[in-house]
């Protein structure tokens, strides 16, 4: 099982969006996914589960009081299994901060399920902070996946994101941490400035930039609200589509070996 983080500290740049779709593409491709909503406000949770229904989340693994395994859920998706979120996760900036091992706590949570053959990849929805739990997901994860909006505000959150980055290898928590792909969010082709990011994002990193740009549509803001992915809200329109290009690139990219950020903000 894979480990990637979805994450970017600025919010509002279509993360969660980005890590529901994403594994719901790659589950309808019959690839095994399992989605772990590390966000306190659970808004994968809502979509793919219940916050209602009382289910412990990822927050009791955190603070080793259940086994990470123990708290995978079955979707309505086949393929698709989800460890919900809580809000007692937004209590875990205190308490597990507070343990010797505090930004570790994640990474041995998911060792069992690592060695097991149930999951091909594990996608962590991180919440739009620079706190313990995106600090857990980074040390727990083999690589990150930073969904940028197109616009330039982007790529000062990148430069931040890219020196934690480099801090939790520092720290020898995860040293083989890297940015193995960078997705544009909310393209909007009509727009000037639009294009002119995402020119200089290619510039910049190069081949670590996936081909495929998510647009921006109004569906994406419908289909939460309903409970439904893209795929059950607007199967075919352009933000289904886009998300299907990303699950085959994605998938290709893991097959083939990819490039990574690094601590330059090279590719290599």
């Amino acid at each position: 099982m894979k480990v990637i983080a979805v994450t970017n500290q600025k919010g509002g740049v279509g993360k969660t969006t980005t890590t529901v779709n994403l594994a719901a593409a790659l589950a309808e491709k019959k690839a095994r996914i399992l989605l772990i909503d590390l966000d306190p406000q659970g808004s994968a949770t809502s979509v793919l589960g219940d916050k209602e229904a009382g289910h412990p989340s990822i927050y009791e693994a955190l603070i080793g009081v259940r086994a990470a395994g123990d708290l995978i859920l079955p979707t309505r998706l086949p393929h698709l299994s989800l460890v919900p979120a809580n809000l007692d996760l937004a209590g875990s900036e205190i308490e597990v901060a507070r343990m010797d091992d505090h930004m570790l706590r994640l990474q041995a949570a998911l060792e069992r399920l690592r060695g097991e053959d149930r999951f091909d990849y594990a996608l962590l929805d991180c919440p739009p902070s620079l706190g313990i739990l995106m600090s857990n997901a980074l040390a727990a994860a083999q690589e990150i996946l930073v969904p940028i909006q197109c616009e330039y505000y982007a790529l000062e959150g990148l430069g931040l994101l890219m020196e934690v980055t480099d801090r939790i290898r520092e720290s020898g928590a995860n040293p083989a941490l890297a940015i193995s792909g960078l997705l544009l969010t909310m393209f909007d082709s009509r727009t000037n400035l639009n294009p002119a990011v995402e020119k200089e994002v290619r510039n910049h990193f190069e081949e670590v930039v996936y081909k495929t740009v998510i647009p921006r549509t109004v569906r994406f803001a419908e289909a939460p609200s309903h409970g439904r992915t893209i795929f059950e809200h607007d199967p075919h329109g352009p933000g289904a589509t886009a998300y299907r290009k990303l699950a085959k690139e994605f998938l290709d990219r893991q097959k083939k070996g990819m490039a990574f950020v690094n601590d330059r903000g090279r590719t290599r």
